[in-house]
């Protein structure tokens, strides 16, 4: 005789309260209210006849069956997740969605994926760029390059390259009536600078070099994006902070120098990540060794 299966809000409710252990952030993933998770957990709970959580001095914890349970849970839910993936993308076998930060994508990806397309001409390469971290459960992204340490919960995470800071600016701007010959002359110059993420990039510098970081205050020029201030380097109005992967092939063209021999290593580096879990499509294993090679110049 075949089991009658739970309600599946109730068991929804249930994975999503048990991996944060909080019925409001259950709640507040679901798009419901506290109460109804209660309700939806109460009603689980009565159509199995068994306790899933208890309250352990103000937190939520998970009961010995429930520990059992869940990851029978988790698995039913991901076999549900990967189906319908595979029902709702079969037209897009083809199509491979990238999302990465505006300023790589136009320094350093754009630049060279036509060499990906020379080696795989059947794929469809669809960039997007956000500032946000993508949510892959919600949007329709294959894949993604971020910029961090590598940990990021149920994502696989390949190590693609690092960065190293360091000043840049137009071969004219060593040629003028204020030469660059050493870090001490950056006050005499404009520094360009990057909001945000990088916001700090010239103060490290600076203090690395053994110059007040107070150099970083002077006026100077700020963007919301690095490939902007990039930019505004090459066009000579002033001296930037590059980052090698944004830099490095304006330098090797000649539109940039490096005035000064200092580099200071960047603490963090870039990944290609997707979701662990997916059956992964060959779309993207063909990316992600191109992707692989290109950082180590094979491409």
């Amino acid at each position: 005789m075949t089991a009658r299966l739970p309600s599946l809000n109730g068991l929804r409710a249930f994975e999503a309260a048990a991996r944060h252990l909080s019925f409001t952030l259950a709640a507040s993933e679901l798009n419901v209210t506290q109460t109804a998770i209660s309700h939806q957990i109460r009603r689980l709970e009565e159509e199995l006849g068994i306790r899933l959580f208890v309250r352990q001095n103000r937190a939520l914890a998970l009961t010995a069956e429930a520990r059992d349970y869940l990851p029978g849970v988790r698995a039913a839910f991901n076999d549900l997740r990967l189906a319908t993936d595979r029902l709702l993308r079969k037209d897009d076998d083809k199509v491979l969605t990238v999302s990465t930060l505006a300023s790589l994508a136009a320094k350093w990806l754009l630049p060279r994926l036509t060499d990906f397309q020379e080696h795989h001409p059947g794929i469809d390469v669809r960039i997007t760029t956000s500032t946000s971290l993508v949510d892959f459960q919600r949007d329709n992204v294959d894949a993604a390059i971020r910029y961090g340490r590598g940990q990021w919960p149920g994502l696989r995470a390949d190590w693609l390259m690092a960065d190293e800071l360091f000043p840049v600016c137009s071969p004219s701007l060593l040629r003028g009536d204020k030469p660059l010959r050493c870090p001490e002359d950056l006050k005499s110059h404009m520094l360009l600078h990057t909001s945000n993420a990088n916001s700090d990039d010239w103060r490290l510098w600076l203090t690395a070099a053994g110059l007040p970081a107070d150099i970083a205050r002077q006026p100077g020029i700020t963007f919301d994006m690095i490939f902007m201030t990039i930019q505004a380097a090459i066009d000579g109005i002033g001296v930037a902070m590059g980052r090698t992967s944004y830099v490095q092939d304006d330098i090797a063209k000649g539109r940039l120098v490096v005035p000064f021999k200092i580099a200071l290593p960047a603490d963090a580096g870039f990944y290609l990540v997707a979701p662990e879990g997916r059956r992964e499509a060959p779309k993207l294993a063909a990316f992600r060794e191109w992707m692989i090679a290109a950082t180590r110049n094979k491409a």
